[in-house]
């Protein structure tokens, strides 16, 4: 398996633990993974008490580059921004309180430790 393929292998199980978190505490997935042309993606939309919750999912396996919750830049919320725009668009949702959450999972032993940022930036 390729370096970026088992990258991807990562992410979509992290993304899959991040989504399956956010069930148990109530959240409505409304989408995962939604692209914009080629212009970015959001890993996972939903909804939680009326607020519409636009969420980058980071996983790590080890400290080796960091705590990942670091990794979601100025130029990745930028980015996050437009694509969330760009949803808010094609759906037509207007006139709702939306958010923009950061879900940082570490690979600790055979489980995978959460922390969700609430608000972590704004757009």
């Amino acid at each position: 398996m390729t370096d970026n393929a088992n990258h991807r292998k990562i992410g979509s199980r992290g993304e899959e633990q991040a989504a399956d978190f956010l069930r148990a505490d109530g959240y409505q997935i409304e989408c995962c993974n939604y692209h914009f042309s080629n212009r970015g993606e959001i890993d996972i939309i939903a909804r939680k008490n009326g607020v519409l919750v636009f969420i980058e999912v980071k996983t790590a396996l080890t400290d080796r580059f960091g705590e990942p919750e670091y990794w979601v830049t100025p130029a990745k919320q930028k980015q996050i921004i437009k694509v969330a725009r760009a949803y808010l668009y094609s759906k037509n949702i207007s006139n709702t309180d939306c958010r923009f959450d950061v879900m940082a999972l570490r690979k600790e032993g055979g489980a995978y430790v959460i922390n969700h940022y609430e608000n972590a930036f704004t757009g």
